[in-house]
Order: structure tokens, then sequence, then C-alpha cells
């Protein structure tokens, strides 16, 4: 038998890294200080995303030669891998990759694959995605590992794909008309939970592969699911229940409404037919987790995609998403954001000074007059208005208030977003960011806006014309007062 602190110094092969439970994950076992070898098939995609003791190997699961490498001294493996964004079939690219890696874990020796399912009860009708689901678990087992199999139903989280389907049906949609699996009951997890599982499943003491049944605290349908996100995002929606829509017609429907989701989408719908619900509750005797329910665990991807959101450097996350601000803005989950930058020959203690004293007296830079009709308006409709100008002229502190804005983040000569408290259909904030370069330094600008359902897009895309304007100007015009 292996010596336990060789086993734990091994690194913890990770596969789907640069997926949604897979990145997240990534993080947590980092914060704990696991030594992790992610595999993926493009290694440039993690760049700048891991810690300094995290390895980036390049691999593909349909080449065994390269999984073979991977795994070299590893002692426990993630597997986080499906193929529903693929155009072709996905039951036999699964097999295959599934196949592979249970090879390639016999042959390294291989003591441990923790491995995410889904979520539901054998029955012949199943659909394709829930069958390859539970046939990938069966195969993994030959590989003579011990393998730890986790099934559940929907994850909440913004970002996973069962919760943005929902999340978009409910924002562009006042009126819906529901098919019959909307009152399907499922037991969602919250993704906070579903990672304590995942992470739990390292040191978990069993003798022989097993498979855990988990899921939260509530047993909802996806109609119960879609009141509370909209109850929490303050809309109103009202959900007509029809016997007509099959599932092929619930996928063209979906693909309307959602396009961006509509490859994955529409082979999952066909699973949202079946009930997804626990009937094995053994993780309550292995595990020391009390699952959230579906109200705090909304909440809690809310709240947790405010504050990812807050920490965003535009900059690099266009640069790695492979975005640029488009026209509309580019939309990140619920957020629509516009964002532009531009040289200037100074350094950012200079090319920030406009920005530190902007508003108030001094105004906005560009078109002014505009800025205060917006500001009239708002006070007629009970918003702040144009009462409050600014605390002082020069000095800004977290909290302060500019005209209808409120200091939200400040970092001096670098930073300054504030958060808009005028009258609107939702959220918007503007932000300001000042990094040095080879000739000065790039001053960023960008404003951001999460609209609540329809009037507030009809709002931002019938303002961004306006607001295309006016920002261009502001930002072009900040760079002529740096310089």
């Amino acid at each position: 038998m292996a010596n336990e602190s060789n086993i734990q110094d091994r690194p913890i092969l990770l596969t789907g890294a640069t997926g949604y439970v897979g990145g997240r994950l990534l993080t947590v076992l980092e914060d704990n200080g696991h030594p992790v070898r992610c595999m993926v098939r493009n290694p440039s995609s993690l760049s700048g995303r891991v810690g300094p003791h995290t390895e980036v190997v390049q691999g593909n699961v349909r080449n065994i030669s390269e999984l073979f490498s991977a795994m070299e001294n590893i002692d426990t493996a993630y597997y986080l891998i499906h193929s529903m964004g693929s155009a072709g079939d996905f039951e036999t690219e699964d097999r295959i990759a599934a196949t592979n890696f249970a090879k390639a874990a016999k042959r390294c020796g291989v003591r441990r694959i923790i491995y995410l399912g889904g979520l539901g009860q054998h029955d012949e009708r199943w659909s394709k995605h829930l069958r390859s689901r539970h046939e990938v678990g069966n195969i993994l087992r030959e590989s003579g590992s011990l393998v730890i199999e986790f099934q559940a139903s929907i994850i909440i989280g913004s970002g996973s794909l069962s919760f943005e389907l929902i999340r978009n049906l409910v924002e562009r949609l006042p009126i819906m008309i529901t098919p019959r699996w909307v009152s399907t009951p499922a037991q969602p997890i919250g993704v906070r939970d579903l990672l304590e599982y995942l992470y739990q499943g390292l040191n978990i003491q069993i003798e022989n592969s097993t498979t855990f049944e988990i899921g939260g605290s509530d047993v909802v349908s996806y109609g119960q699911l879609m009141a509370e996100y909209a109850t929490q995002r303050k809309l109103r929606r009202i959900m007509i229940p029809v016997p007509v829509l099959t599932p092929r017609l619930s996928s063209w429907w979906l693909g309307l409404v959602t396009p961006v989701y509509s490859r994955v989408g529409r082979k999952l719908i066909n699973s949202m037919r079946y009930e997804s619900i626990i009937q094995d509750h053994k993780a309550t005797d292995h595990f020391e987790l009390s699952p959230m329910g579906i109200k705090e665990a909304i909440s809690d991807a809310l709240l947790n995609e405010d504050k990812e959101f807050a920490q965003t450097r535009w900059s690099d996350a266009l640069s790695s998403a492979g975005q640029y601000t488009q026209w509309g803005g580019t939309r990140f989950g619920t957020r629509l954001v516009d964002t532009r930058s531009i040289q200037v020959r100074k350094p950012p203690k200079e090319a920030f000074a406009p920005i530190k004293v902007i508003g108030g007296a001094r105004g906005w830079y560009h078109l002014d007059w505009l800025w205060k009709i917006r500001g009239f308006l708002d006070l007629l409709v009970g918003g702040v208005g144009v009462r409050r100008g600014r605390r002082d002229p020069f000095s800004i502190y977290v909290g302060d208030t500019i005209d209808w804005w409120r200091v939200e983040q400040y970092q001096p000569d670098t930073k300054l977003r504030l958060v808009a408290e005028m009258k609107v259909p939702g959220r918007a904030w503007l932000e300001f960011e000042v990094t040095e370069n080879e000739v000065g330094s790039t001053i960023r600008q960008t404003a951001i806006f999460d609209p609540i359902g329809i009037p507030g897009l009809f709002y931002w895309y019938f303002l961004y014309p306006l607001h295309n304007v006016v920002f261009s100007g502001m930002i072009k015009n900040i760079a002529k007062r740096s310089d």
C-alpha cells in the first residue's frame, strides 16, 4: 500500500477545469492547498487563471496516449466531462471518452475517481442525456478504481446551464405558456453545496464504489423554481400551463427564446420530463453537510454573481472570453456591458485626475445638458435627480454621493466604480479604471446595466444610441483633460 503522505503530495487530476463546475472546484482545491493537474484540450484557456501549485497539461479524452501522460503519478481524478455541447452524437462521444478514461486509470493505477452524473431513477424511456450520464458511471467503475459517483439534479448557480435557461425564460417572458415538464418535481442543489460534496469526496472512507444521490432541502417543480427566481428579481410573471407543448416543440420554443443555449438546451429539455428526486438518502450518513433550500440557493447565486462581477477587470474578462464590445454591449450573465478604452501619454496619477473630480460643478465632460435633463426627469418620477452634487470637489470616499450616483468602490489613481441611485428599470454602474502601459496609461470606461425584465431591456436598447454618443465623448474628453 502506498505511503499516505506520498499520496497526499500527489497532484489531483482535474478534468473539465474550463467548465462551470470544474472551474469553481479548481478554486476550492487550490484554496485548500492541494496540488492540482488540470487536463484541458487548450492549455492557453487557463492562462492566468491557476495558482502557483497547479499544473496545466494538454490532453483530450479521445486520445489515450495523452491520458496516460496526464494520469502519471495520480492517485485521485475528477471526471467532470460531458459532450452535450458537441454537434455530433454526444452519447457515443461520452461513451468513448469514459472508456478511454477508465482504461488509462486502470493502467496508471488511479486509486479513486470522483464523477458528477445526473439524478433520476432508471426508466426505459430515459432521455439520451440521463441515459448517457448513468452509462458513463458504469463505464468508469470498470476501471477497478474506487468510483464515487454523485448524481445531482438542477444546479443552482450563475453560469450553470439549467439555471441560465430558467433565468433567461423568466427574464424575457412576462407571460409564459408552460409545457407539462414545468410541473415535474426536482430537487435542485446550490452550487456551493455541490462543490462541498465534491471536495469531501476526496477523503470519504468507503470500501467499494458508491453512488450518492445529492440535492438541496426542497423538492419543487420547475415552475416553482421560476416563480422564486422571479420573486427575488422583483419580476411579475404569469405562467399558463398547456398540455400540448411536447419536448420537441418545447425545444424549438426554447431555441427562439434563449438562442445562446439552444444547442445544449434542446438536448437537456428531454430530461426535464422525468422526476429528479433523491430516493437513496445514504449521503446524509457519509457527509457533514446540510444542503440549503431553493430560496437560499437562488439568493446565494445572485449575491455571488454580484461579488464576482464587482471584482471583474474588463480588459481581462473581455480578452479571456474572446469578446469585444459590440452594438448594444456585451452580455455577462443578466448584465449588459459597454466598455471602451483610450491611451494617454501620462502616468496613471495624471490620467486619473479628471476622473477624481467628475460630477458636481465640474460636470460629466460631454453633453452636460443631457445629463441635467436626465436628472430632472429622474426628479419628476421621485428619484434623487440633480439635488445632490458632490460632498467635496476634490476628494472621494466609498459611500460618497456624486450627483445621482454613489461611490461603490474607490482605489486612488486606479479605479472608481459608481452605482446609480436614479430611477431605472434595473441596476446601473459606471466604472473608470486606469492602468499603466509602455507609453503612459490606459483609461477604461465601462457602463454596466442589469435590466429587470422586458422594461429593462427596452430601456437599455432604446437609449443605447444616445448613451453611445455620451460615453464616447466622455472618455475622449477625459483623455484630453489628462493631457
